[in-house]
C-alpha cells in the first residue's frame, strides 16, 4: 500500500537520500508515538533507496535485548564484515573484540565508533549506503552510543542513516541521539485518515461510525487499521465506543491483546514463545516449540489473525503486538517458554542468551544460573559492554541464594553501573550490598564507591571528607588503594576550590601525611601524592623537589607502563600536566600535553581526549601558537558534541581572553560557571578570573585586571595562581596598588627561584622590572627578555617587549621604545593576541610611528579545522592516517582537501608541503 499522506515527511527522506548520493552524508531521527507510521516511513525509505541504487542494511532495537552489548550494532554490520580487512589494525581489532570474534582488552567505545564509521565508508565507496535502524529507543546502550557517534561524524561518505524512535514519554533511552536532525510524525490529517480507512476496510461504514473511528484513532495510522479490526461487526454497523482517557498506543496494544486471546491455546503458547525470543531466529523458535511439543501447524491461526509472519525470520506485525502477547501471559507460561528457549540455545555459540533465558525461567534463587550470569557479565565487560555487564551482574545478585555472595555481587554490579554512567542505579545496588555480610575490604570498596559517586553527583566538600575517611579505612587493608584514595581526595578538594588558611585542601593534605608507604616501588601517582602533600602543608618551595620528581617520572616512563592507558592513568597524566605548569616547566608542559593527546588518540579514548586537547590547547596559547590552539579547542568541542559529553569550554575561554574579545570571554566564562552548578565557586571561577585578568590587561582596563587576578590567585589550583601572579603584578603596578604588586611580586619571586626554569626566572625578572622605579628597572627587563627567549612560552616574551617599550617611552627614549614596541606588535599580531597587539599599536603610535598591518597569508582563508588537516597532510600523513587521528573517514578528509586546494590555489600535496603552515 502507498504511504497515505506524509508528503513533507517523504520529501525529507528523499532529500536525505539525494544528499547522500551526492556525497553529503547525513542522519535523520524519525520520532513519534507507537503506531504513528515511523516503520511505514522507513519502509518507504528502503524502497526509494533500493530504486536509487543504494545498498540498504537494517537493524531493529528490541527491548528484551537491551542488555546484550553491541547486539544491534552486530545485526547492522554483520553483512558488511567482508570489508573488515580494509580497516586499520586498531579499528579492526576493536570491532572484532566488540563482536566477540576474538579475545582482547575491552576497546574504547568510540574507537569502535570510528571502526564502524570507516567500515560503512568502505562499503559506500562501492555503492551508496543507507542504514535503517527501527525502534532505536530499544537499542542496547553500546550500540546506541556507537551509532549516534557515527551519525554525528559522517560527512562525505555517501551514507544515509535513518533512525526511528518513540517519543521519550513512551519509554526507552534516547539520550544518545539528542541533537540529531529530527523529523517528528504527528497524526494524519482528517482527509488522509479517511483515505487510509477507506483503503483498508472493505466494509461500508455509516458516517457516524466513521467519525467515531477517526476521532478514536486521533490520526494514528495503526489505530485506524487495528481498532476497527478488533471490534465486533455489530459495533461497526451500529456504533463505536466513545473515546476514553487511554492513550492510542495502549488501545492499539489492547486490540492486539484481544485478538491473541481468541486464538487456540497452543497457538497462544507459540506466540508467547516468539515474543520471548527477540532475535527473530525461526530455527531456534521451532527447536523450542518442539521442546514444548507444539505442532508447527499451530502458527496458521496467528498468521491469519495478522499477529505475525514466519519464514526464515519471525516478524510480529508491530512491536506492540509482541509486547501485548508477552504482557498478557501468565508468569508460569513465561517461565515455561524461557526454559524451552534456554534448552534450545546452544551454550557454546550463544552462552549469554542461554543464561538470560535460564534466569527468566526460574522461580526463586539458583546459584548455578547466577554464576552463569556472572560469567556473561565478564564476557560483556571484555567486549566493552559496561551497561550489559551491569545488567547481568544485577540479575545475578537477585538470583544468588547466599547472602554474603549476593552482597558481593551487588557491589560488583554497582561498580559496573557507575562505570557505565548510571550512578543513581549504582547507589541502589550499594544499598542492597550494604544489607549483606561484607568483609572489611568489601565494606571499604563500598564506601569508596559511594564517596566517588557523591563527588561525581554533587562536587561538594562533604564528598571530599568521605574520600578522606575511606582512605583512612583502607590504610591497613590496601596501602596502594589508600594512597590513590588520598590523591583522589586531594584532587577533589582542589576542584571544589576550598583553599586558604584552614581550607579543605590543607585539611586533606594534612590527613594524607598519614598515608601508608607505597607497597612496592613508588609509582608516578605515589610521587605526585607525596609532592602535593608536601607543597600544601610545608609550602611551594618545600614541595618543588618532590613535584619535579613526579613530573619527570611521568615524562620518562614508557607511555603504556603502569596502567597509563587506563582512565585512571590518564587522569593522573592530566594532573601531572597541570603540575608541570605549576612548576613553570615549559618543556614538561609541552611533552606531557603532547603525550596525553597522542595516547588518547591511539587508544581511541574519546572520553578523555577532549580534556587532553583542552590542556594542549591552553599550553599552545602560552607558546604563542593561537592558531593551532584554536584547531585543538574546536576539535575538543566537536568530539564532546559527537560523544554527548559535557563540553569543555576552558580552552575557548583562554583563547577569547588572549585574543582580546570581551563579550566572548564574558559569555564563555558565564557558561562555564553556570555549567559547574554548585561547584562554581571552585576551579571554574578561578580560571574565569584568570581569563578576565588577561583580557583586561590586554585592553588596558588595569583596575578590573587587578581585581580579577587577585581573585584567581586565591585558587588552590597551583597553576592557576602561578599564571595569575604575573597578571596581578602588571595590573597592580599600572593602578598604583604598590603594596598589592609588591606582595604578588614577592610570592612570584619565591616560586620562581624554587622552580629555577627560564620561564619562571623570566617572569620574576619582568615583575621585578615592573615594580622597580628609576633606571634600575632596565636591567631587569633585559634579564627577563634573556630568560624568556630560552623558553617555549612566547606570549610572555612578546609581552615583556611590550612593557619594556612602554617603560622606555615614558622614559622619553622614543627611538629605543620603537624597537621594543615594534617587536612586541609584530610578535603579538602574528600570534593572534589581538588585545595586546592593539595595546602595542597604541603605544607605537604615541612614539610617532604607525604600526604595520599584518601581511595577509594564503592560509587565512582556511577554517581552523581545514588548517589542522592541511598541517597534518603537509607532514606526509595519508588521508587514512589523518582520518584516524581526527576520528573521521578518509573520504571526508579528501573532501576537505579539495576545499583546501581550491582556497589555496594549489593542486597537489607536494605544493601544500611547500606552503608556510606552521
Amino acid at each position: 500500500m502507498d504511504l497515505v499522506g506524509r508528503r513533507a515527511e517523504r520529501e525529507a527522506v528523499d532529500h536525505l537520500l539525494a544528499e547522500a548520493r551526492a556525497g553529503r552524508s547525513g542522519a535523520l531521527a524519525v520520532l513519534g508515538e507507537a503506531g504513528i507510521g515511523k516503520t511505514a516511513l522507513l519502509e518507504h525509505a528502503r524502497a526509494v533507496a533500493a530504486r536509487s541504487g543504494f545498498r540498504v542494511e537494517t537493524s531493529v532495537g528490541v527491548e528484551a535485548e537491551m542488555q546484550f552489548a553491541f547486539g544491534a550494532l552486530h545485526q547492522l554490520c554483520a553483512p558488511l564484515l567482508t570489508q573488515l580487512d580494509a580497516l586499520p589494525e586498531p579499528q579492526r581489532v576493536a570491532l572484532a573484540v566488540a563482536f566477540g570474534q576474538r579475545e582482547g582488552a575491552a576497546p574504547d567505545r568510540f574507537l569502535i565508533g570510528l571502526a564502524v564509521l570507516n567500515l560503512l565508508a568502505e562499503v559506500a565507496e562501492e555503492q551508496p549506503l543507507m542504514c535503517v535502524v527501527d525502534d532505536a529507543q530499544w537499542l542496547d546502550e553500546a550500540s546506541g552510543q556507537v551509532l549516534a557517534f557515527v551519525a554525528r561524524r559522517v560527512a562525505a561518505e555517501r551514507i544515509a542513516l535513518l533512525f526511528s524512535m518513540r517519543d521519550p514519554a513512551d519509554g526507552g533511552d534516547l539520550s544518545s541521539f539528542v541533537g540529531l536532525p529530527e523529523l517528528r510524525l504527528d497524526g494524519l490529517d482528517d482527509t488522509s485518515a479517511r483515505a487510509l480507512l477507506a483503503a483498508t476496510l472493505p466494509t461500508p461504514l455509516d458516517d457516524g461510525v466513521r467519525h467515531r473511528i477517526i476521532a478514536e484513532a486521533r490520526g494514528n495510522p495503526l489505530a485506524l487499521l487495528e481498532l476497527p479490526r478488533g471490534a465486533p461487526p455489530t459495533r461497526l454497523a451500529g456504533g463505536f465506543d466513545l473515546p476514553d482517557a487511554s492513550s492510542v498506543p495502549r488501545r492499539i496494544e489492547d486490540s492486539f491483546r484481544r485478538r491473541s486471546v481468541n486464538l487456540p491455546t497452543e497457538t497462544q503458547l507459540l506466540l508467547l514463545l516468539a515474543a520471548a525470543e527477540p532475535t527473530g531466529d525461526a530455527a531456534l523458535l521451532w527447536r523450542a516449540a518442539a521442546h514444548l511439543g507444539i505442532d508447527p501447524e499451530t502458527v496458521a491461526p496467528a498468521e491469519a489473525a495478522g499477529m505475525l509472519e514466519i519464514d526464515s525470520r519471525v516478524r510480529f506485525r508491530h512491536p506492540l503486538a509482541r509486547s501485548a502477547v508477552y504482557q498478557n501471559a501468565t508468569e508460569p507460561d513465561r517461565r515455561r517458554v524461557h526454559g524451552a528457549l534456554a534448552a534450545a540455545t546452544d551454550p557454546r555459540l550463544d552462552p549469554d542468551r542461554r543464561a538470560w533465558h535460564r534466569a527468566r525461567a526460574l522461580l526463586g534463587a539458583d546459584e548455578d544460573v547466577a554464576a552463569e550470569l556472572v560469567r556473561s557479565a565478564g564476557r560483556a565487560q571484555s567486549r566493552g559492554g559496561l551497561a550489559a555487564s551491569a545488567a547481568f551482574l544485577r540479575h545475578a545478585a537477585e538470583l544468588t541464594p547466599d547472602p554474603a555472595v549476593r552482597a558481593g555481587r551487588a557491589l560488583d554490579a554497582a561498580h559496573a553501573e557507575h562505570e557505565a554512567g548510571a550512578s543513581e542505579a549504582a547507589l541502589e545496588l550499594l544499598a542492597v550490598a550494604a544489607t549483606g555480610p561484607l568483609a572489611a575490604m568489601q565494606r571499604a570498596r563500598l564506601d569508596l564507591l559511594r564517596a566517588e559517586i557523591a563527588f561525581h553527583l554533587t562536587r561538594t566538600s562533604d564528598a571530599v571528607g568521605m574520600l578522606v575517611d575511606v582512605a583512612r579505612t583502607l590504610t591497613p587493608l590496601d596501602a596502594g588503594l589508600a594512597r590513590e584514595s588520598y590523591l583522589r581526595a586531594l584532587d577533589a578538594a582542589i576542584v571544589t576550590g576550598d583553599a586558604g588558611p584552614g581550607g579543605r585542601v590543607l585539611e586533606v593534605a594534612e590527613a594524607a601525611r598519614a598515608a601508608p608507604a607505597p607497597p612496592g616501588p613508588a609509582r608516578p601517582a605515589d610521587l605526585l601524592l607525596d609532592g602535593l602533600v608536601t607543597t600544601f602543608t610545608l609550602g611551594y618551595e618545600a614541595g618543588v623537589p618532590g613535584l619535579r620528581r613526579a613530573v619527570e617520572t611521568f615524562r620518562t616512563r614508557e607511555p603504556r607502563a603502569d596502567g597509563e592507558g587506563s582512565s585512571d592513568g590518564q587522569r593522573w597524566l592530566w594532573h601531572a600536566s597541570r603540575t608541570a605548569t605549576a612548576l613553570f616547566d615549559d618543556e614538561a608542559v609541552h611533552e606531557l600535553g603532547r603525550r596525553h593527546v597522542d595516547l588518547a588518540r591511539e587508544s581511541g579514548a574519546l572520553a578523555t581526549l577532549p580534556a587532553a586537547l583542552l590542556f594542549r590547547s591552553v599550553s599552545l596559547v602560552l607558546a604563542g601558537d593561537l592558531a593551532r590552539a584554536t584547531e585543538l579547542a574546536d576539535e575538543g568541542v566537536a568530539i564532546a558534541a559527537a560523544t554527548r559529553a559535557m563540553p569543555l569550554l576552558h580552552a575557548e575561554l583562554i583563547l577569547a581572553a588572549w585574543r582580546g574579545r570581551p563579550e566572548q570571554t564574558a559569555e564563555i566564562s558565564a557558561a562555564i560557571v553556570s555549567g559547574a552548578g554548585p561547584r562554581g565557586r571552585g576551579t571554574e571561577v578561578s580560571l574565569g578570573q584568570y581569563a578576565l585578568a588577561v583580557l583586561h590587561n590586554g585592553t588596558g582596563d588595569y583596575r578590573a585586571a587587578s581585581d580579577a587576578a587577585a581573585r584567581a590567585c586565591e585558587s588552590a589550583e597551583l597553576n592557576h595562581s602561578n599564571l595569575a601572579l604575573p597578571e596581578l603584578v602588571e595590573a597592580a603596578c599600572r593602578t598604583g596598588q604598590q603594596d598589592r604588586a609588591a606582595r604578588a611580586q614577592h610570592e612570584l619571586g619565591a616560586r620562581a627561584r624554587a622552580a629555577g626554569t627560564p620561564w619562571a626566572l623570566g617572569l620574576e625578572a619582568r615583575s621585578r622590572a615592573l615594580t622597580t622605579t628609576g633606571p634600575g628597572a632596565e636591567s631587569h627587563y633585559l634579564e627577563a627578555i634573556e630568560h624568556l627567549s630560552r623558553c617555549r612560552m612566547a606570549v610572555y616574551l612578546a609581552r615583556t617587549h611590550l612593557v619594556y617599550g612602554e617603560w622606555l617611552r615614558r622614559a622619553r627614549r622614543r627611538q629605543d621604545a620603537r624597537v621594543q614596541l615594534r617587536t612586541a606588535h609584530e610578535l603579538l599580531s602574528d600570534m593572534g593576541a589581538e588585545g595586546f597587539a592593539a595595546r602595542a599599536a597604541r603605544e607605537l603610535r604615541a612614539t610617532g610611528e604607525h604600526p604595520r598591518k599584518r601581511t595577509a597569508q594564503p592560509t587565512d582563508a582556511l577554517t581552523p579545522h581545514e588548517l589542522q588537516i592541511a598541517r597534518l597532510v603537509a607532514t606526509g600523513a595519508t588521508s587514512r592516517e589523518v582520518a584516524a587521528q581526527l576520528f573521521l573517514s578518509p573520504r571526508t578528509i579528501e573532501a576537505h582537501l579539495r576545499n583546501i586546494f581550491r582556497k589555496l590555489g594549489i593542486t597537489s600535496r607536494r605544493q601544500l608541503r611547500e606552503l608556510p603552515l606552521s
